[in-house]
């Protein structure tokens, strides 16, 4: 298949994948795997990670009234050392705390995730695994908080939880909106705080790749399939954005949960098939 067409299929995907609970990175794995797909470009981390670029602008775009109000908010708190009872500049940095475990652990750890665990055997186990988390959470949440209820130890937990996604399989929105339902907050709440903390580790990300591409750390860059890619995640993830945060008003997780598990049975009869 064409390197255009692939590029524009895998930005789809990412743009769906990054804001639906069922992994994004998984799915940028497994997408060429079981279309048979040879490309080493579509198929490197380098090209994956700048799609989250599409997504990132995405997330600004659809959630650019709260960054006018929180960036400004955050820093007024670092000035006055103090809250003063605002909502804006509390939840600015509940999203700050919730960044610092995965931003560590992205450090600590990214080259070795690289080179480890990006293996279709270990996305499939994850998909089975994140989501039975999320189905417990979903189940077992209690639901009753409002983000005004959300403690700092609540927002490094979630953001704890945030770094597992560093796993292909396990989805980083999953596993943060399962955290935040453990922690009380409900399903609407929980989705919002995902996506907004979503954005500080995701440009993180991005910039990071970027550098390598530059320093040509990364190998060859193709930039018409790049390009390609990144508008299309950037459309499909404002999608992607609107209808989750509508359903989850509703209805509960468990349709992601049986896709995971329904996925991760297609790739394990294909792997065996191989």
């Amino acid at each position: 298949m064409d390197q255009i067409l692939q590029a524009l299929v895998m930005g789809v995907v990412q743009g769906l994948t990054e804001f639906l609970p069922i992994s994004s990175s998984g799915h940028l794995l497994l997408v060429p795997y079981l279309l048979g797909w040879d490309d080493p470009f579509i198929d490197s981390l380098a090209f994956s990670v700048v799609l989250h670029g599409g997504t990132l602008v995405a997330l600004l775009v659809y959630f650019r009234d709260d960054w006018r109000r929180l960036i400004p908010a955050g820093l007024a708190a670092l000035r006055d050392r103090s809250f003063r009872g605002d909502r804006d500049r509390r939840l600015a940095w509940l999203l700050a705390a919730s960044t610092v475990p995965a931003a560590i652990v992205a450090v600590l750890l990214n080259d070795w995730i690289e080179q480890n665990v990006r293996q279709v055997g270990l996305v499939a186990l994850m998909l089975v695994i994140a989501g039975a988390i999320l189905w417990l959470a979903d189940r077992w949440g209690p639901r009753t908080h409002t983000l005004d209820r959300l403690t700092f130890r609540g927002a490094v937990g979630i953001g704890a939880a945030q770094a597992l996604a560093l796993i292909p399989g396990v989805s980083r929105s999953g596993i943060s909106m399962s955290a935040a339902l453990f922690a009380g907050l409900d399903r609407a709440d929980a989705a919002r705080y995902s996506f907004l903390m979503a954005t500080p580790i995701t440009g993180l990300a991005v910039a990071y790749e970027l550098v390598k591409l530059v320093r040509g750390d990364a190998g060859a860059i193709d930039v018409a399939p790049l390009v390609v890619g990144v508008i299309a995640a950037f459309v499909s993830g404002i999608l992607a954005i609107a209808v989750l945060l509508r359903y989850v008003r509703t209805r509960s997780f468990n349709v992601f949960v049986l896709y995971r598990v329904l996925l991760a049975a297609v790739v394990l009869a294909s792997f065996l098939a191989r």
